[in-house]
């Protein structure tokens, strides 16, 4: 059985043609923009904190609520982003995030005090929170089932990027010139969004055949057979259609509980094993070890973008899982060398070896962090919610990621006052719960295409 319109092989061509997945490659390229953009977005107040409160006369009241307010806008903007995505597409939620984020950056350029200031913060907060659910789910989308895993995990890895750089030319560059940077992966992911085809899977939930069967034909290559895709993808639709539509209420049926407990406990794993607090204020924890911040931070920038460049090569040959528990043994490693380091110093013993030990514990934990923990629960969680409530469904994985990061970076100092070991300890204990889930609830989802999965998990 053949769709009407799918492109067959040639008679007589005995073998399966296969496409060139550049076009997949270009498309992604695009999209991670949208991560890159993110990326420079949450990067953007380490290094212009100094600067920011000395023209415009901030208090450090001011100041906070000027960094913490991102997360705020995020959270609307994870809200948000599954009905917008499902509403106006994969692409049209991209070109809200990226007007808001343009908007953002251009009132932050040209604010002379706090209220303007934290008017275009909470507006790149917002279009954040769109791109951390949208960017996923659209290159999964598009994605062949071998190449899907590194495809996704370059939406960490340009976040990450994001950060580093603008932490890097933070410090040579105006606060007012950094924003203007800003706007640079904006444009670029507006202009691009006009030369890549729509997710093909969205346009099948849509009902729009043609259009669908065009877009997966120009991502596969033009003689690619795509005939037996197509059909698993339309067949998937048909039977997700046949189902009651969704509403908040029946996410919670048992049909869709596991999916569910596995994006938000992966959101929840990601979040709490104190990842904010340790990024937000990696300059003051090697200051505390004495161990010289400007150092100690370009190094874990340096870390950071590796590791996860390496991740994005090892996901689709070692597997989702097997990465995550990596990750997760040596999060609760780092954890405990750093909690060991602040030990020594408080009680004034091997104040030597402190520095080296913090030093050591932290690259660890970022190391850990980036190999696994910071990438793969969004690639998961882009790759198990049938389509019929991926947009809800996404929303609340997304929506408790961020409030997760909003209560570990605003906890963090106020542990590290109660005991600056014992909140690592905390962490390393948090950190082996997430390995426990791991084991337990989370599947392999390597190598099988997004309806195989989702229909082994719903089963």
């Amino acid at each position: 059985m053949t769709m009407k319109g799918v492109r067959e092989p040639l008679i007589g061509d005995q073998k399966e043609s296969k496409g060139h997945p550049w076009m997949v490659y270009f498309t992604t390229f695009v999209a991670v923009c949208g991560s890159y953009e993110f990326g420079a977005c949450a990067g953007y107040s380490s290094p212009t904190q100094y600067a920011i409160t000395n023209d415009l006369g901030l208090s450090l009241e001011e100041y906070s609520l000027f960094g913490s307010i991102l997360t705020f806008g995020a959270m609307i903007g994870a809200i948000t982003s599954g009905p917008i995505s499902d509403f106006v597409g994969r692409k049209g939620a991209m070109r809200v995030s990226s007007a808001f984020c343009f908007v953002g950056w251009l009132v932050i350029y040209l604010s002379e005090g706090p209220v303007i200031l934290d008017t275009g913060r909470l507006a790149t907060g917002y279009g954040m929170g769109v791109f951390s659910y949208v960017v996923p789910v659209f290159i999964a989308e598009i994605a062949p089932k071998d190449l899907r895993g590194a495809l996704t995990t370059l939406n960490q890895f340009m976040i990450v990027a994001g950060v580093s750089v603008a932490y890097i030319i933070g410090t040579l560059l105006s606060w007012r010139t950094l924003a203007l940077t800003g706007l640079i992966p904006a444009v670029v992911l507006i202009l691009g969004l006009f030369l890549i085809p729509e997710s093909p899977r969205w346009l099948a939930k849509r009902g729009r055949e043609k259009d669908f069967v065009a877009a997966l034909q120009i991502l596969r290559g033009i003689d690619a057979d795509i005939s037996e895709e197509a059909k698993e993808i339309q067949d998937y639709i048909t039977t997700s259609d046949r189902l009651p539509k969704s509403n908040l209420l029946e996410l919670f049926q048992r049909r869709y509980l596991r999916s569910l407990t596995i994006g938000v406990g992966l959101m929840l794993c990601q979040q709490l094993g104190g990842i904010n607090g340790v990024v937000f204020y990696t300059s003051s924890i090697f200051e505390l070890a004495g161990f010289p911040s400007t150092t100690g931070t370009i190094l874990y920038a340096c870390l950071q973008v590796v590791i996860t460049g390496l991740g994005a090569v090892l996901i689709d040959k070692a597997g989702r899982k097997p990465l995550l528990l990596a990750s997760g043994s040596g999060l609760v490693t780092g954890c405990i060398l750093t909690a060991v380091a602040f030990y020594l110093k408080v009680q004034q013993v091997s104040m030597g070896a402190v520095p080296a030990l913090a030093l050591t514990g932290i690259l660890v934990y970022i190391g850990s962090f980036s190999i696994g923990m910071g990438a793969i629960p969004w690639v998961v969680m882009s790759e198990i919610f049938p389509i019929n409530i991926k947009g809800q469904a996404g929303s609340i994985a997304t929506l408790v990621n961020w409030f997760g990061a909003w209560l570990c970076s605003y906890t963090f100092n106020f542990l590290m006052t109660w005991s600056s070991y014992g909140t690592f300890i905390l962490y390393a204990a948090i950190n082996v719960v997430a390995i426990l889930f791991i084991v337990v609830v989370v599947p392999e989802t390597k190598g099988k295409s997004l309806e195989q999965l989702q229909a082994a998990i719903s089963a």
